[in-house]
C-alpha cells in the first residue's frame, strides 16, 4: 500500500510553509501506511557547512555529550541540535568524512542522511505523530518528500521506514515492490556501497547514488532505472536542487501530480494535493508510465 507525497517550490515566497504544507498532504496519507513515517525537507544550504542527521534509540543518553564527543573529528565545528531521537549534526563541509568515521564507532547512533541541504526525520509512528514529534510543520525549506508505510517485504522498525538516503543531499520513497532487489544489491557492494537493512526501497536509493557518482544527472538515473529495475514501483526522489518522479511501465500503483506556478506536487491521491493553494488551477494530471518527470532549482 504506502501512501507518498513530494512537493517542489517554484515560489520562494512558500517557502516558510513547506513544512507545514507537506505535512498536511502526509497526514492525509495515514489510511494508505499507519506503521512508520518519514520527511526529508531541503533547507537553504549555509556556505561551508554540511549536516548529518542522525537517530538514536537512547537519545537521552547519547545526545547530550554528542557534541563534545565529535570535536576532534570535527575540528571544534561541529554543533548538535537534538529534536527527539533525532539530531541534526551542523559542521564544516571538509569534515563529514571524519565525522561519519567518528559516529560509525558509536553503537547507538544512526545516520539518517548527510548532505548541505537535506535533514531526514522518520520513526515508527502515525505520520501526526512523527511530525509532532519532530516539529516539521515549522521547517522551511524549497522541496521535499514524505512517506507513510506499511511494511509488506521487512520489519516495522526506524531504520526500514522512508525516506531512505545512500548519497550526499539524495534521497528517496518508494510505493510498490522490487523482484530483483537481492541481485541488484550484490552488484551494488561490488560498486562500494553498503546497506543497513533488507528494503528494497535502499536498493533503489543507492542504484540512484551510484549512478549519479558515475556522471549521471538524477534524470538521467531515473531513466536508467526503467531498465535496470524490476518490479513494480512509483519513486519520488530529492536531490539537492532537484525533484523527480517516475512510475514503471505497467504503472498498478497509484499517482496523481499538480503543477503551477509557484509549485510542483505530487501525491499517491489527489486528496493529499488537494488543500494546496491554488490547486482550484493547477494543471493536474496522472504521470504517464515509464516517463521521468524531472524539475531543478
Amino acid at each position: 500500500m504506502c501512501g507518498i507525497v513530494g512537493l517542489f517550490l517554484k515560489d520562494r515566497a512558500l517557502e516558510p510553509q513547506l513544512g507545514a504544507l507537506l505535512s498536511g498532504m502526509l497526514v492525509t496519507m495515514t489510511d494508505r501506511g499507519p506503521d512508520s513515517a518519514g520527511i526529508a525537507i531541503y533547507g537553504t544550504p549555509a556556505e561551508g557547512r554540511a549536516k548529518i542527521t542522525v537517530q538514536s534509540p537512547e537519545p537521552d543518553a547519547v545526545f547530550p555529550g554528542l557534541q563534545a564527543a565529535l570535536a576532534e573529528a570535527s575540528g571544534g565545528s561541529a554543533e548538535v541540535a537534538v529534536k527527539s531521537t533525532h539530531a541534526v549534526i551542523s559542521l564544516d563541509a571538509g569534515k563529514v568524512a571524519a565525522v561519519r568515521a567518528a559516529l560509525a564507532a558509536m553503537p547507538a547512533v544512526r545516520v539518517m542522511g548527510v548532505g548541505e541541504a537535506v535533514e531526514i526525520f522518520k520513526e515508527v509512528g502515525l505520520p501526526k505523530d512523527v511530525i509532532a514529534r519532530f516539529e516539521i510543520a515549522g521547517m522551511p525549506g524549497s522541496h521535499g518528500i514524505g512517506h507513510t508505510r506499511m511494511a509488506t517485504e521487512s520489519a516495522v522498525t526506524t531504520m526500514g521506514a522512508h525516506p531512505f538516503s545512500t548519497g550526499a543531499d539524495q534521497c528517496l520513497v518508494h510505493n510498490g515492490s522490487l523482484s530483483n532487489h537481492n541481485g541488484l544489491r550484490r552488484v551494488l557492494r561490488q560498486k562500494g556501497m553498503s546497506f543497513e537493512t533488507e528494503n528494497d526501497t535502499e536498493v533503489a536509493a543507492a542504484y540512484l547514488t551510484a549512478e549519479m557518482a558515475g556522471g549521471k544527472n538524477l534524470g538521467q538515473a531515473l531513466e536508467g532505472a526503467l531498465e535496470d529495475l524490476d518490479g513494480f514501483f512509483t519513486f519520488v526522489v530529492g536531490t539537492k536542487s532537484g525533484f523527480g518522479v517516475v512510475r514503471d511501465p505497467i504503472a498498478c500503483k497509484p499517482a496523481v501530480m499538480a503543477e503551477t506556478d509557484q509549485y510542483v506536487a505530487f501525491g499517491s491521491e489527489y486528496r493529499a494535493l488537494a488543500n494546496l493553494p491554488g490547486i482550484e488551477t493547477a494543471r493536474v494530471w496522472e504521470p504517464e508510465p515509464a516517463t521521468v518527470y524531472f524539475w531543478e532549482h
